[in-house]
């Protein structure tokens, strides 16, 4: 294996600092010691195909044998928020962020209705799986300070170390109008100001959104 780091020098990193404010890590928020949501899938053994998750590799959503049935087990933790992660490599949405997320950039997202019921059985909220489907390969790694590691064993041939203590610069040319998209070389989301402006200013539960300028 074999480790690059962007931006290296403190000298480099102070002559070309990453502008704040821009753009950021979005995914459920479970920082702290919770709340963690009770939410468990009643029929993932037969929407399965030949992956242990859901997720297809390409991301986006396999054709459903049946429509999602997820269930609240109270004993298992809250309700869930409006962003919720961990079903099967998905977040899990309420309708209102739904719509905001279509409002902000449709292109960006793929949703997937669930049946979402209660414990006793009964109809609760309407609930939607939810992926990121927009990849771009945006990170500008000459500006950015990061760790790359580069090996033959990656999907991709190399990934992005976002540990922790990173900051991350994305190139605007290749960003263009886009508001969310993930790399092929780090399992992260991000978005830029507009929509995260609009999550914020909508009080919408559940959702972290760090800068990732200082990640």
């Amino acid at each position: 294996m074999t480790i690059e780091y962007a931006n290296e020098t403190t000298a480099e990193r102070s002559a070309d600092e990453p502008e704040s404010g821009q753009f950021y890590v979005i995914d459920a928020d479970y920082r702290g010691d919770g709340p963690f949501h009770g939410v468990v899938f009643a029929n993932l053994d037969r929407l399965l195909t030949n992956r242990a998750i859901l997720l297809p590799e390409q991301r986006g959503f396999p054709a459903l044998a049946e429509t999602p049935l997820l269930i609240h087990d109270p004993e298992k933790g809250t309700m869930p928020r409006d962003l919720e992660s961990g079903l099967s490599g998905y977040w899990l949405v309420s309708e209102r962020l739904k719509e905001l997320l279509e409002s902000v950039d449709a292109e960006g997202f793929a949703f997937a209705a669930c049946d979402f019921r209660l414990a006793d059985g009964t109809a609760g909220p309407n609930f939607y799986l939810c992926d990121v489907v927009r990849t771009l390969d945006a990170l500008d790694e000459e500006r950015s300070d990061v760790q790359i590691l580069v090996d033959e064993d990656f999907a991709n041939g190399k990934a992005y170390d976002l540990g922790g203590g990173v900051r991350l610069v994305f190139r605007r040319d290749v960003v263009d109008s886009a508001h969310v998209f993930h790399t092929p070389f780090a399992d992260y989301e991000f978005c830029d100001r507009t929509l995260r402006d609009a999550i914020v200013s909508g009080g919408f539960t559940g959702v972290s959104l760090r800068d990732a300028a200082s990640y």
